[in-house]
């Protein structure tokens, strides 16, 4: 897996969803700082995009979901019907163990309270964990690289589409990162939103003993992906990343909202 593009069969191999989750995703006790203020960051731009920006409808398809369920803490709020989704067996397996209670399931409590934080309140932690049960309806096999990456589903245009760190890990280059996104944005409604958090100017990031590649992106070349796609940015945000290199390379991350062109 040392150098060049990692492909799928690498992703299904080696790709451990708890040593990702204890890496990059621990909050307060035993995180990394710099983890942590990217991921603060992130939830902060995510909070203005749905609860101030009032981003809201029937349903949003999150694309790429991984192990992880902190990109839509503020989305359950906000629409009836979530739709995780993700290319990887275990990391749907993981994401439903959050869903059914496992005992095993990965402790998100931490990023809840900061989210409720957020709207100003954090006792009411344990009341949004149930509102995102409730509102995750299902979790389904994704592949971005297909025009239909549900194929051979076929799931009705959504009012917004969110995906967090996802296609730039996926793609091998720009060509084929540009078709990702215009086979994401077909799953957007007419007027509905697109909305992207992206590591920028990133080669690798490691999880456990692996190093899995990412596409080196700017924040404008995301920016003319979408636009390419038939959509006109709202309003984008970055933030220096910070990584150890022993996890990352990433130099900032980037949140973007967009909305579909009728």
């Amino acid at each position: 897996m040392e150098g060049g593009f990692t492909g799928k069969e690498a992703y299904q191999q080696h790709f451990n969803p708890k040593d990702y989750l204890g890496v990059h995703l621990p909050f307060g006790s035993g995180s990394t700082p710099a983890c942590e203020a990217l991921f603060s960051f992130v939830l902060q731009k995510l909070h203005k995009a749905f609860l101030l920006s009032s981003i809201r409808g029937d349903t949003l398809i999150d694309i790429g979901s991984g192990p992880s369920i902190y990109q839509l803490l503020s989305a359950c709020e906000s629409f009836k019907e979530i739709i995780a989704t993700d290319f990887l067996e275990q990391n749907r397996e993981e994401l439903q163990k959050w869903l059914k209670k496992d005992p095993e399931a990965f402790d998100w409590s931490p990023m809840v309270k900061y989210v409720c934080q957020l709207k100003g309140n954090r006792k009411k932690w344990m009341e949004k964990e149930e509102t995102l049960r409730r509102t995750v309806k299902q979790v389904l096999k994704c592949d971005v690289t297909l025009a239909n990456p549900f194929h051979p589903l076929v799931v009705p245009p959504a009012d917004c589409v969110l995906s967090t760190f996802c296609l730039e890990a996926a793609c091998q280059d720009l060509p084929t990162y540009r078709s990702a996104v215009r086979n994401v944005g077909s799953l957007v409604k007419p007027g509905g939103h697109l909305i992207f958090a992206v590591f920028t100017e990133e080669t690798f990031y490691m999880v456990g003993p692996h190093r899995f590649s990412c596409l080196y992106l700017t924040k404008d070349r995301v920016e003319e992906a979408m636009k390419e796609a038939g959509f006109c940015i709202r309003w984008s945000e970055m933030a220096s990343a910070h990584l150890p290199p022993e996890i990352a390379d990433a130099q900032h991350v980037a949140v973007l909202v967009a909305q579909k062109q009728c």
